[in-house]
């Protein structure tokens, strides 16, 4: 019997992430990455005179980082963000540092929003459309609850306001980030020309 009839199959790519050859520079690349692109998105911004929460890129690059990293380096990418940042990295919206005061819920809701993105990534939702939607949105719903919470908090005021500050005039702008992203991984996905697993095999596959 030769050796190569011995040789373990290889193993398929769960993640965009996995594409990447060699794990352990893969690992360091993809979390430097992804942090970077949060930083980056998050200077796309525009300051709303009625809510110290400004309009940002910023979600959009949580969502595409969970999805393509998985849980764990997505979760590790921005983590790297928060606290860089939160030592003076100037990559916090319009290249500002440190504690963000109202906005920081929000930071601390990418951590966790990345980490439910990734995930349900590893179990298939980046692969078609239909599946990659929810994803992004358990990602959303995962960020706001933290902002808005928070925001609740370091302003003192009640729910409803903070929801009216935090949340209510984001809406639409986030289903539209929502939709890109939940469109970009699969497109990614199609250009690699990596086959699906089939679902049936995927005992934990989204959709089972």
């Amino acid at each position: 019997m030769s050796s190569s009839s011995l040789a373990l199959p290889r193993r398929r790519p769960t993640v965009l992430a996995d594409l990447v050859p060699g794990a352990a520079v893969r690992d360091v690349a993809t979390v430097l990455a992804g942090a970077a692109l949060v930083g980056a998105s998050a200077q796309v911004v525009v300051h709303l005179g009625f809510t110290p929460v400004p309009v940002t890129g910023q979600t959009f690059g949580v969502l595409v980082t969970g999805c393509a990293l998985g849980w764990r380096r997505s979760a590790a990418a921005l983590a790297l963000y928060l606290v860089a940042g939160w030592l003076g990295l100037p990559w916090f919206v319009g290249h500002t540092a440190g504690w963000q005061g109202p906005s920081m819920g929000y930071v601390f809701g990418f951590v966790a929003a990345g980490a439910v993105c990734g995930y349900l990534a590893e179990r298939g939702a980046d692969r078609r459309v239909l599946w990659a939607l929810p994803a992004m949105l358990a990602g959303e719903v995962v960020i706001f609850a933290f902002g808005v919470a928070w925001l609740a908090v370091d302003l003192h005021v009640g729910l409803a306001r903070a929801i009216a500050l935090g949340l209510t005039p984001f809406l639409a702008g986030e289903a539209v980030k929502a939709v890109l992203a939940a469109g970009l991984l699969p497109g990614v996905w199609r250009l690699t020309r990596v086959p699906d697993e089939p679902r049936a095999s995927r005992g934990d596959a989204v959709g089972r």
